[in-house]
């Protein structure tokens, strides 16, 4: 994520831009709802960008993003407050109010480690049931100028913490998901917990969060992050998550104001290729990151920009990008 000013879902519904392929249904397997300084975005503007996209959204996740965190009480708990925001915002809603095939994942530290398995539980009651996983944002890295998100770097060498994996053994056991959101050059440190993990299921967020920027901005940036998550790919209890690309720190040239779908599509296929290319399209899924991605483009052309990204594969290909791969890994019954 990251805190550039967007507008608002209103404001960028192209009314007159064509929907892509819409017998190709949908899973949204990466959004937010928040309240924050520099944009509003909650259930009535998530769900005006889903009942005005033109596209058939089967299902959609929830992905932690620090939304209606507790402000006292256990700090183990804290981020129980999230499954209830979402909860809350859903029963506000027209659309999910009802929607069976939604899902939630939230956030737990889990260098708390034994505890783990009683804050998922409450997390889960608190969501109705609904929790799907867990994200770990341990992005980390020596520049500080590549974070533009609101929260602060995690621990430098978090997945490799004795604590925290400890504390993964529980969620392990579970069978939840742990999302993994990390930069480039951790990626060798998710190989290992993978390796150590072989029963967990690790979905990888943002394409593995690659680097072209700053000290990054090599001629070798592309070839360097994609043998980084083919390394990834080699191990089979991982997904990849198409998403996340219109992040600044990867170093993509975009000309300036809002691209239209086609000049999107050609600058981010490459890296939408590589994942596919990878890790097969049944373990790729599909997810908007709305409403970081607001900044660059409007719901429905960022669906359009990965349809048009995807369209050289075949009809089951696609299937698997757009819903079949997350309604399996997050169970959504989409």
């Amino acid at each position: 994520m990251n805190n550039q000013s967007s507008p608002s879902a209103a404001q960028t519904i192209d009314r007159a831009s064509t929907v892509i392929d819409p017998h190709i249904k949908v899973v949204d397997s990466h959004h937010h709802l928040w309240l924050k300084a520099h944009q509003r975005y909650l259930i009535e503007d998530f769900e005006a960008d889903l009942s005005q996209n033109g596209h058939v959204i089967s299902g959609t996740v929830y992905v932690e993003c620090h939304s209606g965190y507790r402000q006292g009480g256990d700090p183990a708990k804290r981020s129980v407050g999230e499954a209830q925001f979402y909860a809350w915002e859903k029963a506000r809603g027209q659309i999910l109010k009802d929607r069976k095939t939604d899902g939630f994942v939230g956030a737990v530290d889990l260098t708390i480690e034994e505890r783990v398995e009683e804050v998922l539980d409450e997390m889960n009651e608190e969501c109705g049931g609904k929790l799907k996983g867990i994200r770990g944002a341990v992005y980390w890295n020596p520049d500080p100028s590549l974070n533009l998100g609101l929260r602060p770097y995690s621990p430098k060498g978090l997945l490799l913490d004795a604590a925290f994996r400890r504390g993964f053994s529980y969620l392990a056991k579970t069978g939840l998901v742990y999302d993994a959101w990390q930069y480039e050059p951790q990626l060798p440190e998710l190989c290992d917990l993978a390796d150590h993990f072989g029963e967990a299921v690790i979905v990888v967020n943002h394409c593995g969060g690659p680097l072209g920027i700053n000290a990054y901005a090599t001629s070798d940036r592309f070839s360097r992050w994609r043998s980084a998550i083919e390394q990834v790919a080699a191990r089979p209890n991982t997904f990849m998550k198409l998403s996340g690309l219109t992040a600044p720190r990867i170093g993509i040239d975009l000309p300036s104001g809002r691209p239209d779908a086609e000049t999107l599509a050609t600058r981010w296929k490459p890296y939408i290729d590589a994942c596919i290319e990878a890790f097969s399209p049944s373990r790729c899924l599909f997810g908007s990151n709305f409403p970081v991605d607001l900044a660059v483009c409007s719901y429905r052309d960022l669906i359009n920009v990965y349809k048009l990204a995807t369209a050289s594969y075949s009809n089951e290909e696609r299937n698997a990008i757009f819903s079949g791969t997350a309604n399996r890994v997050y169970n959504l019954g989409a």
